[in-house]
């Protein structure tokens, strides 16, 4: 954990609510507006065409790695595949951690991971311990495991009250993703 007003905190943002990964993207899109280097890696996606996503390839301070099997990756439904990239994304993201070349990192959907048995809670903490000093970083994903909540600075959870997904509306360009 960070001490002083620098960089170097870390936030997790978690619940069964929408806009997780929109709210880091937020973050990012922030610090880049200050001149930060940002960058994002993404469990379990690929190929994604979210508009946070699309946004991001326009920036020159935002880079955006996707590490996914393109298959649902769900309770009971993991495979070999899905464990060989979200391994490929904890080696990518120690590499950033440790490069100095970003002051944010964001690990979206990272939670989800652990939660999955994707990769362990110990992998990402021990690439927290090895970052950078002053790097940011961010963790996202529904069902944040109790060693995240414990280690960070930050701890945000999203809940839905009302959403119109829940009425059977679909999910709309632009907003939902």
């Amino acid at each position: 954990m960070a001490t002083g007003a620098g960089l170097g905190r870390v936030h997790v943002i978690t619940g069964p609510g929408k806009g997780k990964t929109t709210a880091a993207f937020g973050l990012a899109m922030r610090a880049a507006g200050h001149g930060l280097r940002v960058s994002v890696v993404q469990f379990m996606k690929t190929g994604e065409t979210t508009g946070e996503v699309i946004a991001a390839e326009q920036l020159k301070k935002v880079r955006v790695a996707q590490f996914g099997s393109g298959q649902f990756v769900g309770a009971g439904a993991v495979s070999e595949k899905d464990r060989k990239s979200a391994t490929k994304a904890v080696e990518y993201a120690r590499k950033q951690a440790a490069s100095g070349k970003c002051d944010l990192l964001v690990l979206d959907e990272a939670n989800v991971a652990v939660f999955f048995g994707l990769v362990t809670a110990k992998d990402i903490i021990d690439l927290l311990e090895e970052r950078t000093d002053g790097m940011e970083v961010v963790l996202t994903g529904r069902n944040a495991p109790e060693e995240f909540i414990q280690y960070a600075d930050y701890v945000s959870y999203i809940d839905t009250i009302k959403h119109p997904y829940d009425e059977g509306a679909p999910a709309r360009k632009g907003i939902e993703w």
